[in-house]
């Protein structure tokens, strides 16, 4: 709910000069820019005014500039809430990159660390208590980190003690100001898991305030039945739930968002609440082990080790790869698997399995060369790589669902270390450049609503993602015509460009397209359980 608005006493002070001297009662203000306050509403030209830590004027009839310290000249800019981040990589990096520079330079001012196979801070509460950082930072109780703790990565259902505690684990980091359950189940060990598992887990915190946040299951050949799992898990433990990073990944899985979408439709029509999210890309970005059935990663690289060394066991793996790389993982063309880091011959970071094969004197379409050369990489230590597989016209269609936000899905990313996926740097610059100004397939109200209002809400966050007298003052101010993506595939690190101011709490992070140095990010803590209406 938006905050009262202030109401200010100004007195204005007569000495013996010919016009009145106003006292400064704001600490930011920002003139004639056009606001895009973050409902999905047309915007305005006004004068945005900041005291502390809060907005307390939005005038459409203009401020006074000497009334304040810092005057922000916005004529032809466009001023917005900061963004949200709905899922980045960042839980224990962001002790490491407390400025997140790739982040802030995109807008954001708020990062969600929904950890899916990633490790969690522990103690949540003292960690992320410590922390001093530009960007705001949420936290997540994770389901992988749960399970590890207590049954390591072991392919098996949890015994009833070991349930209960894992489900302790849930508890305590919802205690600890965690948001609700995050789920990778995806990857090993979290796809060891069956449904009722994560159903009883997210009971738990569903009981404390949370909502459920999940990387499905799969996204590609099963990605029907993912989605029926996320919204079984959302019906039967009462939880509000959120699909990250929605796709159709594979080309024979294109256009299945326009069935994805309807069982979403549905399950809300139901009286369910689920949400989604993307990056605006199309290609994702993960480990080697996606490239294998699951079962033959159980037990660490040695178990690995042992079964392809098993003639019978390898052979069962190649055929079971066969079907996961032409249904899920690029068909045929070894060039989708763009190696972003691989540890056993980095001179091939940035280029393709296709040239990795061909060098080796096979055939760069040639899927069972490829397979043959994944095992090796993966016994040699496996690699990150980008994959592309997926249609633009599903983008496009995810991004224009109503109940769609935005992630990046990226890192916290040294500027020339490794080989990321450009969305660390481009995702939300590239929602406002290709989708909002080329391609024209969404609104800036609507763009900049997902990117603000709904995840501030989602999340519990009343108090950000508006703007408007009383809230907290998360801006940013940018050209629309400049703003820009320039991370590629081939050359990631390019930060995006147009980002002028970046306000956190009311405190510049970024002044004329530098960055302040400035660390006035906070944790906002959980639960988070709030419906979008």
């Amino acid at each position: 709910m938006i905050k009262p608005v202030l109401i200010l006493s100004i007195t204005a002070q007569f000495l013996s000069l010919p016009a009145p001297v106003y006292a400064q009662v704001y600490d930011v203000l920002i003139l004639g820019g056009e606001v895009v306050d973050g409902t999905g509403s047309e915007r305005f030209r006004a004068d945005v005014a900041i005291r502390g830590d809060r907005i307390v004027s939005v005038s459409r009839k203009g401020i006074e500039p000497s009334q304040a310290h810092t005057v922000i000249e916005a004529n032809g800019r466009v001023v917005t809430p900061g963004f949200i981040d709905n899922h980045a990589h960042v839980q224990i990096s962001i002790a490491g990159y407390p400025l997140s520079e790739n982040f802030l330079r995109q807008g954001i001012t708020t990062l969600s660390s929904s950890l899916h196979s990633g490790g969690q801070p522990w103690p949540l509460e003292s960690f992320a208590s410590s922390l001093e950082m530009a960007p705001n930072m949420v936290f997540w109780a994770g389901h992988t980190w749960s399970r590890q703790q207590v049954m390591g990565n072991a392919n098996r259902d949890p015994t009833p003690d070991e349930l209960e505690e894992m489900k302790d684990l849930v508890k305590e980091s919802m205690k600890q100001g965690a948001m609700g359950l995050s789920t990778g189940l995806l990857y090993v060990p979290a796809n060891y898991a069956e449904t009722e598992e994560v159903i009883e887990l997210a009971k738990v915190a569903q009981e404390l305030g949370g909502i459920y946040v999940s990387h499905m299951r799969n996204e590609g050949a099963g990605l029907i039945e993912s989605v029926a799992e996320v919204i079984r898990i959302a019906d039967e433990a009462d939880i509000p739930a959120q699909i990250n990073h929605h796709k159709a990944a594979g080309a024979g899985q294109w256009g299945w968002s326009e069935h994805t979408l309807a069982m979403i439709d549905s399950a809300n029509a139901d009286g369910l609440n689920i949400v989604h999210d993307l990056y605006p890309y199309t290609a994702g970005s993960t480990g080697s082990s996606v490239l294998f059935p699951q079962w033959a990663l159980a037990g660490g690289p040695e178990a690995f080790r042992e079964r392809v060394e098993d003639p019978e066991t390898r052979a069962q793996m190649e055929d079971e790869m066969r079907t996961i790389w032409r249904t899920d993982w690029g068909g045929d063309d070894l060039a989708r698997v763009q190696f972003r880091v691989l540890p056993s011959d980095p001179s091939y970071n940035g280029r393709t399995l296709a040239d990795y094969a061909a060098d080796r004197g096979f055939d760069r379409m040639d899927i069972e060369a490829g397979i043959d050369l994944a095992i090796e990489l993966h016994e040699g230590g496996g690699f990150s790589a980008i994959y592309h597989i997926m249609d633009e016209a599903d983008v496009i269609r995810i991004m224009q669902h109503p109940l769609a936000m935005i992630e990046t899905d990226g890192d916290n990313v040294g500027f020339g270390e490794g080989f990321p996926h450009p969305r660390s740097y481009g995702a939300f610059a590239r929602v406002l450049a290709r989708y909002v100004r080329e391609l024209e397939v969404i609104s800036l109200e609507e763009a900049v609503k997902k990117m603000t209002s709904m995840p501030a809400l989602w999340l519990g966050q009343d108090e950000r993602g508006v703007i408007a007298p009383g809230m907290l003052a998360d801006i940013a101010v940018f050209d629309p015509d400049v703003i820009q993506d320039m991370a590629s595939y081939t050359e990631p690190h390019q930060y995006s460009v147009g980002i002028e101011h970046l306000l956190v709490n009311g405190i510049p992070v970024i002044t004329k397209g530098a960055l302040t140095g400035d660390r006035p990010g906070r944790w906002l803590k959980g639960p988070a359980a709030r419906p979008i209406s």
